[in-house]
């Protein structure tokens, strides 16, 4: 394309795009989507509901509505199918939550530049914010892998398998869903004391306590204790630095037993490190909370596996919503 053909504009609305971003997020803060729920609503209605400022409110409903989540007929508003199925609290496809994580990820983000001049984080770990922001991140992991897993999980062969290790699985999400999946296997949900009130909630939910366990535990500090014949690592790595993602899959491997499969769940990069869109993007995202997480490669990952002595690695054909992948081996 020809210099004279060539126009700001893309990259202006790239700039400003952030607009639409933290429009979305007030609505999820202020629930507007839950008040709204299958019904018409005034702005007045709205207003009085959440306590908020009606003239302000119908430039925020407007805004929504030009954005395509909202639908205004004459003064009232309702929810469009999209914004019905996953902005509303009340339906179990609800994704606010992990919206509201990125709503607490934003004044970090604005810093990005700083990040890159010194290599250091501007926010810290999640396990050090506030409980809110904590439950934020807790239950957007959770009902994410809600939506991913009874797709994925039929896909990654336990069969035989007795004991999963479900390592950093916080909620335990994944860890149900393959133990519903397979009759035979029981589980395990190694994380941080601080999680387990959460995941025992969850897992006696789904009526599960009698064969998934939590197991309080740092797995870069100790060692992890049990024996297990599986291994399912979703999005832990991309916190750590190679050193530590190394330690974990060689301490994961040695509490496998001969035989035991590993299988890695993570944002992927291509080979050379520079696509899909998101897994370079969340290598920022890690760039700015952690001391020395990334997004690796498929390559990078692999040759983890292979220096912990892992067998036949192989990734699966899976297609998510956020561009992650899933990689696995045997234990020799």
């Amino acid at each position: 394309m020809s210099a004279e053909n060539l126009n700001p504009g893309e990259l202006l609305q790239l700039s400003g795009s952030y607009w639409k971003t933290c429009t979305l997020h007030a609505g999820v803060k202020l629930d507007l989507f839950t008040v709204l729920g299958e019904k018409k609503r005034t702005c007045r209605e709205i207003a009085d509901r959440i306590n908020a400022d009606p003239r302000a409110l119908a430039m925020l409903l407007n805004a929504l509505t030009a954005m395509e989540l909202l639908i205004k007929d004459g003064d009232t508003w309702a929810n469009t199918p999209q914004a019905a199925l996953f902005l509303r609290k009340d339906m179990p496809r609800y994704i606010g939550y992990m919206i509201l994580h990125h709503q607490n990820l934003v004044e970090s983000w604005s810093k990005l530049d700083q990040a890159v001049k010194t290599g250091s984080a501007i926010r810290g770990r999640i396990s050090d914010h506030s409980e809110e922001a904590r439950e934020n991140f807790l239950m957007g992991m959770f009902t994410l892998a809600m939506g991913m897993a009874p797709d994925m999980v039929p896909k990654i062969d336990l069969a035989g398998r007795k004991h999963l290790l479900d390592l950093g699985g916080g909620p335990g999400t994944w860890a149900i869903h393959f133990c519903r999946h397979n009759p035979m296997l029981s589980g395990t949900v190694y994380d941080l004391s601080a999680t387990r009130p959460f995941a025992e909630k969850t897992i006696a939910r789904f009526n599960m306590a009698d064969r998934i366990e939590f197991a309080d535990g740092n797995y870069l500090d100790e060692s992890i204790p049990g024996s297990y014949d599986a291994a399912w690592l979703s999005h832990i790595l991309h916190g750590e630095g190679m050193d530590d993602c190394n330690r974990i899959i060689q301490k994961t491997v040695n509490a496998l037993t001969p035989g035991g499969i590993i299988i890695v769940h993570d944002f992927i990069l291509n080979d050379t490190m520079d696509g899909p869109l998101f897994p370079a993007l969340f290598a920022l995202n890690m760039l700015l909370g952690t001391q020395s997480g990334q997004a690796y490669s498929e390559h990078q990952i692999k040759e983890m596996l292979n220096q912990a002595g892992v067998k036949k690695i192989r990734r699966l054909p899976v297609n998510t919503p956020n561009d992650s992948g899933i990689i696995m081996g045997i234990c020799p």
